[in-house]
C-alpha cells in the first residue's frame, strides 16, 4: 500500500512537470519581449538553469510589478513546487517501503 501512494505521488509529480511545461516557457516569453533587464540576468537557456528555476522558486518575478508576469509565473512557480514536492514524497515513501520491507 505504501508503494502505491508513492505512485500516487509519481502521477502527482507529472502532473507538475506538465503544468510547468506549459507555463514557464509562457513566462519566459513574457519576460524577453516585455523585460529584457530580467531575461538578461536569467541568461540563456534559461528554461532549464538551475538559477532561473531558483528565481521562480523564490517569487522574484514579483518585484517586475507586473501583474501580466505574476499571472503566467505563479502557476509555473505551483507547478514547479508540485512536481519538487511529488517526487520528495514518492521518494520518502520509498525509503519508508524498502525500511520496513513492505
Amino acid at each position: 500500500m505504501v508503494l502505491f501512494f508513492a505512485l500516487c505521488f509519481v502521477g502527482v509529480a507529472i502532473g507538475g512537470a506538465t503544468a510547468l511545461a506549459i507555463f514557464w516557457p509562457l513566462a519566459l516569453v513574457h519576460i524577453r519581449d516585455r523585460h529584457p533587464e530580467v531575461a538578461a540576468s536569467l541568461g540563456r537557456g534559461a528554461w532549464y538553469r538551475p538559477s532561473a528555476l531558483g528565481w521562480l522558486l523564490r517569487g522574484d518575478y514579483r518585484a517586475t510589478g507586473d501583474r501580466n508576469l505574476s499571472g503566467l509565473a505563479t502557476p509555473a512557480r505551483v507547478s514547479l513546487l508540485t512536481l519538487i514536492g511529488g517526487l520528495v514524497a514518492a521518494w520518502l515513501l520509498w525509503l519508508v517501503s524498502w525500511w520496513t520491507g513492505a
